[in-house]
Order: structure tokens, then sequence, then C-alpha cells
């Protein structure tokens, strides 16, 4: 046993019907609301029920003698998580990569609260399995599937972390122009800008931009390498459009940015959350040492 007593950290999200009453105030008003759309109330507050009901039974699944606590999603950035830590993301499974960015080497678990609604990739465990898994995570029993992870660093030290994928590029999604680099490879680029992913983004926001421009690349989650991919390059007399994807390994690529303006790095879809841009400032997109330590069995 390690030498602190183990805390299990339960990360949670807004259900959609904690969501209406705190934009709605009433029940009756959200009510009012679903069914001037056509959709019923009911069924918003049965899915709510049945989270926190699965909720219940995760928390009553650890040991007696752990510590708890839970956080939820909007609160990540301010928690303090600690090397003794287990977490356990019941949700869905975005809600595993909003916490790895926040996370060393402390093992997560994912768990389904509706199989029947979520896919389950990450989120994979049931929660009738918590119970073994929690102690076996920390006695080094439980199969660990180790997934590489994005890193940037700008230049004046500010450091992203992603699970998914990086974006470089206007917050406005429309032209951004900065000059592109890899080895003693070198561009100048006007696109919608560019993303960095691993293995696991591969299938989300990359996948639909290696199927719209035919460029794919083969990427494990597990492997030390990340993939990059330009989005909509436009060729002209100042600007190239050949660096358009590949794969990282052991070079950074490097990204200047040449917008006097609305220049934005940020990781994970999470747009709100990001880091200026604007012109002359530098980053590097690279797999990042950190990885999810991600429980599957």
């Amino acid at each position: 046993m390690p030498a602190v007593t183990p805390r299990a950290v339960f990360v949670i999200r807004e259900t959609d019907y904690e969501q209406l009453i705190a934009r709605h105030a009433t029940r009756g008003q959200a009510r009012f609301f679903l069914e001037s759309r056509g959709e019923r109330i009911e069924a918003v507050a049965e899915r709510h029920e049945r989270f926190q009901a699965v909720l219940a039974q995760a928390r009553a699944s650890v040991p007696g003698d752990w510590r708890q606590a839970v956080v939820r999603r909007g609160d990540l950035d301010r928690f303090l998580f600690a090397a003794e830590d287990v977490v356990v993301a019941v949700g869905q499974d975005g809600l595993v990569a909003n916490v790895a960015k926040y996370l060393g080497s402390q093992p997560v678990i994912g768990v389904n609260p509706a199989p029947d609604l979520y896919d389950g990739v990450l989120a994979r465990i049931a929660v009738d399995r918590l119970g073994r898994l929690l102690p076996a995570s920390v006695h080094g029993a439980a199969r660990i599937e180790r997934r590489t992870m994005v890193q940037a660093v700008l230049d004046g030290g500010e450091t992203l972390f992603a699970l998914n994928e990086i974006f470089v590029g206007h917050r406005s999604h429309q032209s951004a122009r900065y000059r592109i680099e890899l080895g003693a490879q070198a561009e100048d680029h006007s696109s919608s800008g560019l993303i960095v992913a691993s293995g696991t983004g591969a299938t989300g926001w990359a996948r639909s931009i290696a199927e719209a421009t035919g460029l794919g690349l083969s990427l494990d989650p597990s492997e030390p390498g990340v993939g990059y991919w330009v989005r909509e390059p436009f060729p002209s007399v100042a600007t190239s459009a050949r660096m358009r994807a590949g794969k990282l390994t052991d070079q950074p690529l490097r990204v200047t940015s040449r917008m006097n303006d609305g220049g934005v790095v940020f990781a994970d879809g999470i747009e709100q959350d990001f880091l200026s841009f604007g012109w002359g400032r530098r980053v590097q997109l690279a797999p990042a040492a950190r990885a999810l330590h991600l429980v599957t069995d």
C-alpha cells in the first residue's frame, strides 16, 4: 500500500437536466421550454436520475478506508490532483479527454453511465466493475493503456496538453497566416489553421480532415508519435501548400504566427480556453512527455 491513503476523484459534468434548471430557474419553466420544441422534461429528468444512480453506485464502490472527492468539469483547472489519486471519469468519452491534460501518471478509469447512449471508447468500464478496479489500480494489478498526448509550447513558456488534438490558427477558423517548419522543410501558409492530433484524436477531427483530403496517417493511440494536418491551405505567390500532413516523432513542428490579431492555440476543442498567438509568436508542437494512463481492465 502507498504511504498516503489513496483518494478516488470522481470527475463529472452537469447533466442536461441540471443545465436546463440553471438556465430556466424552475422545472415548470424548463418544461414549458422543452414542450414548445416537442420534447418532454420527463425524459431528460429520467436520464439525470439514471446518472445520479450510477454515480452513487460508483462512490459506494470505493474502499472504506479511502478518501473521496468530486470535481465538475468546469472546475478542473482549479482542482489540485495528488500523486495518490485514482481518477474516475463518469460520463462520455470527452470527459476523459477533459481531465487528461491536468494529470501526471495517475490512473484514469472511465465509467460509462449509459452504454445505450455513449460509445464508451475511453469511458468503457461498467460501474459494477469499479469496486475491483480501484484497488487493482493502486497495487499495479490493473491493465493500463498508455495513450500518447500532444504538447504545445509557446515562446513565452506557456504550455498546453491535449489527449485528442491541438489547433493553431485564427479564432474565426477562417484565413490564418503563419510559417510552418519541420526539420529542413519550411513554408509560408494561408489556411484555415492546422491541427496536431494523437492516435486517440485521429479518430475524430483529424479523421474528417484526412478523409476530405485523402491524407491519412497510420497512428496508434499508444505509439510515441502524433500527426499534423493543415486545413484548406491556399497556394499563392506568397504562400505554398506542399506541407499538408505528416507524422511527428523526434522533431517538433514549429509554427510562427503572421496574424496581427485573432491568432489562437487551443486544445481538445475547448475554444474559450485558448492561448493568444499574435504576430511573431512561435509555438512548438510534438508528442508530450506525459501520457494518459487509462485503466482498461
